[in-house]
């Protein structure tokens, strides 16, 4: 087969390896669709950090050159020994992340933390070929959805929306704020306005904006990177927010995403900064604030609603990945310009059994 190999810092090569084979309870999906994001783009520009190239990891045992990809889904041709269903030609979405499901974290519910977690196309090899071993039973039958392949490598990432959504523990009709609205702020947006919640979009990037308008925020508001943040959101939403959330990582942005909630507001911080932020203790403690982190999403919690919510926007997400790219193309048109602050659209598909671009599905749903 064919696939997309990391073996170092700013070094993807397509090249052929062995089509995988899959161990017991696992599935063998051909790709059609997979997606990227900042953290494979952070990898490619100055990884390894993640990636297991020096010494195998501890619980996928992989270790060396990898096939990233942890946004997918795939049809299933082929099982490993124990599974039941998924017949041939079923189309699932797969969760990515590989939990033991036996150690404290997993009996109490929260297999993000599991002791023995790792994550397929970080740890493991992952969908950026065109086949990929994924366990049966992180793997959701999306056809039934009505999902295409293109909508299914969305459900993933709209998952990473929905926990952190639920994080912020945000009620219908409360004022949040998404600060960031590219890659993961998309989703959370869609997911927030789905569940009643009334969203102001904030972002540098007018067509971001448009997109989030389209994916249910209120309102937008577009700012500058040298303007006070806090003015701006207090008057664009007539009063301090219930709950903000915070995608971009800036610490600056953290600072006034603590000043622009409420008493007892909560800021849920998502984006992964590169360096500690000061935090004002003082004003966290006597406003009763709450500081919330996210990280992942739980399958059994999150993924089957984040399905039905990929599948629930009835005009398509060709506005948020417009395009499917052949694997030559993903460093080019995908790594590099998000290592580099610019991506070219909100979300980056790639179609490994593709040898030129292509349009991404229109309305998704079949």
């Amino acid at each position: 087969m064919r696939a997309a190999v990391y073996h170092g810092t700013r070094d993807i090569r397509v090249q052929d390896m062995e089509t995988p084979r899959p161990a017991p309870g696992e599935l063998l999906l051909e790709v059609h669709a997979a997606g990227v994001c900042g953290t494979d783009a952070s990898e490619w520009d100055h990884g390894p950090m993640m990636f297991p190239l020096a010494a195998p990891n501890e619980w996928s045992g992989h270790g060396g050159p990898i096939v990233p990809g942890h946004e997918f889904g795939g049809r299933v041709v082929g099982r490993g020994p124990g599974v039941d269903g998924f017949p041939d030609g079923t189309l699932v979405a797969s969760g990515a992340g590989v939990s033991c499901g036996s150690c404290r974290p997993c009996r109490a519910g929260i297999t993000n933390f599991c002791d023995r977690y790792f994550t397929l196309g970080l740890q493991r090899h992952g969908a950026l070929a065109e086949y990929v071993a994924a366990p049966a039973d992180i793997c959701l039958d999306v056809g039934s959805l009505g999902l295409d392949d293109d909508l299914a490598a969305l459900v993933q990432p709209m998952s990473i929306g929905l926990h952190s959504y639920r994080q912020g523990g945000a009620n219908p009709g409360d004022p949040v704020v998404v600060i960031g609205v590219g890659g993961v702020g998309a989703f959370l947006v869609h997911a927030a306005a789905s569940s009643g919640a009334r969203v102001l979009a904030v972002d540098l990037d007018p067509h971001r904006l448009s997109v989030a308008g389209a994916l249910g925020a209120a309102a937008t508001l577009a700012v500058h990177r040298e303007e006070p943040l806090v003015p701006r959101i207090v008057d664009a939403l007539g009063g301090p927010a219930t709950v903000v959330y915070e995608v971009t990582g800036v610490p600056s942005v953290l600072t006034a995403a603590l000043e622009a909630v409420a008493p007892r507001g909560r800021v849920v911080a998502i984006g992964l900064g590169t360096a500690p932020v000061p935090i004002d203790v003082r004003s966290l403690t006597l406003r009763e604030l709450r500081l919330v982190g996210t990280s992942a999403h739980v399958f059994e919690q999150d993924f089957a609603d984040a399905a039905r919510l990929v599948a629930s926007r009835s005009g398509g997400w060709s506005d948020v990945a417009p395009v499917a790219l052949p694997l030559e193309a993903v460093v080019e048109e995908g790594l590099a310009p998000m290592a580099r602050g610019r991506p070219r659209r909100i979300k980056t598909l790639v179609d490994p059994s593709s040898v030129t671009a292509r349009p991404a599905s229109g309305s998704g749903v079949r």
